[in-house]
């Protein structure tokens, strides 16, 4: 068994992506790799160079319509993958993209949701869990991880729970049971437009800049909420596009640049930074300890995410690797000297 620093319970799909109307070209991306679990891995994964790509843990279920190139792909990242054979279709997705990234989405085959009952024993002794459900799912995973993780009869120190809430139920009906949820993780992660519209404001602009006085302040509402025991162990991060990420805990407060804001144009398709994100964050915690640290390896990581549609290349050149022909390192060298000499707003 590895050593385990990061899983998923976020499923693999295969992916259809349909450019936005405002696009020069409308050809539509097939059957690409795709799924919260997919790229959350990722996130992790480009921060983590073999051999510490086996601590990054995740699991796929194959329908027998699983295309080839993808197990190769796959298996090109050296991860602790629990591969499944499933009785029947992978699971797949439509994917539309309108103005200012919005996103639409919808499954066009059965989804097959992981639970903790999923998990292998490598899996479950994982430093670090990435959740992305309703807030009922997310008390419900939390408990089952750690009742399986008991059940393994090893000394294991309590590990990090980062949840990333579902879009359709961050609304104002849900803000009760996403305050018991949080009471259960380390970390609560949605965008800006979902943590705006759990509290039924307004937070971003027609532009689709962000506002960020309604992100500081719906951020502190959801902290306000804690109880006494939990409030300085949470944090809030706000993944805000173009905007970077703002960070909010009992002691830290921290707005961070995304690493392509001055270079818009290396951006070339959304999907599956706000994920990419959450691994990185993830490793990064585990690793430095530090939610605004760890938000730094966010950014890093969705940034590859979001450099072409599909998942970023990874190519291996005299034992060191390059993903989209970047070594990992150097960016984030060169993000952290921008962090400190842009410092934080």
């Amino acid at each position: 068994m590895h050593p385990i620093d990061f899983c998923t319970t976020g499923m693999f799909i295969i992916d259809d992506i349909y450019p936005s109307p405002s696009a020069p070209d409308q050809t539509p991306f097939l059957n690409i790799p795709g799924g919260a679990g997919t790229y959350s891995a990722l996130g992790a994964r480009v921060l983590s160079p073999s051999p510490q790509s086996k601590r990054v843990g995740w699991l796929v279920d194959a329908g027998h319509d699983f295309p080839s190139l993808l197990r190769e792909i796959i298996d090109s990242w050296d991860t602790a993958i629990l591969l499944r054979s499933r009785d029947g279709l992978t699971t797949k997705g439509w994917n539309g993209y309108g103005a200012n990234e919005h996103r639409a989405f919808k499954y066009l085959t059965p989804k097959l949701r992981i639970t903790a009952e999923d998990l292998s024993p490598e899996l479950l002794t994982a430093k670090s869990f990435h959740l992305i459900c309703a807030p009922a799912r997310c008390i419900e995973l939390v408990e089952g991880i750690k009742t399986r993780r008991a059940e393994l009869g090893q000394s294991l120190e309590e590990p990090l729970f980062i949840w990333e809430p579902v879009p359709d139920l961050c609304v104002p009906a849900e803000l009760d049971n996403t305050i018991k949820a949080l009471e259960h993780v380390d970390i609560i992660s949605p965008n800006h437009a979902e943590l705006s519209n759990i509290f039924s404001v307004v937070g971003n602009t027609e532009s689709g800049d962000v506002d960020g006085q309604v992100i500081e302040d719906c951020s502190s509402k959801l902290l306000s909420g804690l109880s006494a025991s939990r409030a300085s162990k949470v944090s809030v991060v706000v993944r805000s596009g173009k905007d970077g990420c703002y960070v909010a805990s009992a002691s830290k407060k921290a707005w961070l640049p995304a690493f392509h804001a001055p270079t818009p144009d290396k951006v070339v398709d959304p999907t599956g930074g706000g994920n990419g994100f959450l691994g990185g964050l993830a490793i990064g915690l585990v690793r430095t300890g530090d939610v605004v640290e760890a938000s730094k390896w966010g950014n890093v990581a969705a940034s590859f995410m979001i450099e072409q549609v599909g998942v970023p290349v990874l190519q291996t050149e005299g034992g060191k690797e390059r993903w989209n022909g970047v070594v990992v390192e150097e960016r984030m060298k060169e993000y952290s000297m921008r962090c400190e000499t842009e410092g934080s707003r």
